[in-house]
């Protein structure tokens, strides 16, 4: 399947479509399929995905992260940061942890999960 992508200047593109992961990694008697539905929409060419800190408490990011694994290099990752670990030090743990559930060295965006006055 041949999926729309969304030129920016220069040579930047992205997905126009992907897939979120709010609610995965809370049952883990669901894991192996939502891990199973991650692969089949990467299989489909829902090649972004997006996923947080927040989403289970880091549980959505080791879905997704046994999910990728030996399709890294197919998708484009995002994941965001909570507010009140947005600022200095604290921010650059957080990425660091979400590094590590996700096993992978590199996120493709990584955002503020919304504004607040915390960091």
């Amino acid at each position: 399947m041949q999926q729309k992508m969304i030129q920016f200047s220069g040579d930047v593109s992205l997905p126009a479509i992907g897939q979120g992961t709010w609610y995965m990694g809370e049952d883990a008697s669901q894991r192996k399929t939502e891990v199973a539905a991650l692969r089949a929409g990467i299989e489909l060419g829902l090649t972004l995905i997006d996923t947080a800190e927040m989403y289970a408490d880091g549980g959505a990011e080791k879905v997704v992260g046994e999910a990728l694994t030996g399709l890294r290099d197919n998708v484009f990752l995002v994941s965001k940061v909570y507010p009140w670990n947005a600022g200095g030090q604290k921010a650059i743990n957080a990425c660091e942890a979400s590094l590590r559930r996700l096993n992978t060295d590199y996120l493709d965006l990584y955002l503020l999960h919304w504004s607040g006055s915390f960091a």
